[in-house]
């Protein structure tokens, strides 16, 4: 079954609430020949994504290095995969060094329902952070990731452990897969679908994986990042 990339977002999200059919890896797709050929995709996808954007990834470490000098220009942290494995992901670092010291200070700011952060205006992202987070490049090193196996070109975005404990049962639906750089919830509005509309969105991909699917929303995710449609 191929997913509808054009349907809004608010004709696509359902309650979760009213779910009642959790996957289960019974339901997905899993056989050998997909597994394999998407690993393929993701290998060549990734190997040639950090060939081609090296000059963009060069430029974005000079400017990151040039606003605070001696910063580091990569920020690693702790992502949970899938089945819950934990793994380190990869950006550029779009904020201030001490950004999650004063995390603290911002929760009750958020403006995402559900187990996840972000306010529009945060006070911690530094101005090149900025540009980098709006056109999705701060994801670049990502593909670092993906070539190593952590994640694929296609899943859920990965979450952090501190937001796993706010998951219900229909939120783990998003550990059946590895986690992807790109997925349905980047290529249909982003910051602009709360918490529950994502899970909705990544449940949906993940009922309905195909490689077609995938090939789709790589796609549509270029088109994206050269015309943002809710990145901050």
């Amino acid at each position: 079954m191929e997913l509808d990339l054009v349907k809004p977002v608010e004709e696509k999200s359902k309650s979760n609430q009213t779910q009642k059919n959790i996957l289960t890896k019974a339901d997905i797709n899993t056989g050998k020949p997909f597994l394999l050929t998407k690993r393929f995709i993701d290998v060549v996808g990734s190997s040639i994504g950090l060939i081609l954007t090296s000059p963009i990834m060069a430029w974005a470490t000079y400017r990151i290095k040039k606003e605070e000098k001696g910063s580091p220009a990569i920020f690693a942290q702790e992502r949970i995969g899938k089945d819950g494995k934990p793994f380190t992901m990869y950006k550029f670092r779009s904020m201030c060094i001490d950004a999650e010291e004063h995390l603290a200070e911002l929760l009750d700011q958020n403006e995402i329902e559900g187990a996840m952060f972000k306010i529009k205006e945060d006070p911690r992202v530094t101005n090149i952070g900025k540009l980098l987070r709006k056109t999705s490049i701060d994801e670049l090193p990502q593909l670092w990731n993906v070539l190593k196996g952590d994640m694929s070109l296609v899943g859920p975005r990965p979450g952090l452990s501190r937001e796993l404990v706010e998951y219900d049962e229909y939120d783990m639906q998003r550990l059946l897969v590895k986690p992807g750089c790109s997925g349905l919830w980047q290529v249909s509005g982003r910051n602009d679908v709360h918490f529950k509309g994502m899970v909705d969105l990544d449940v949906e991909y993940i009922r309905h994986q195909t490689l077609l699917n995938d090939i789709k929303i790589i796609f549509k995710t270029v088109l994206v990042m050269i015309k943002p449609n809710g990145a901050y």
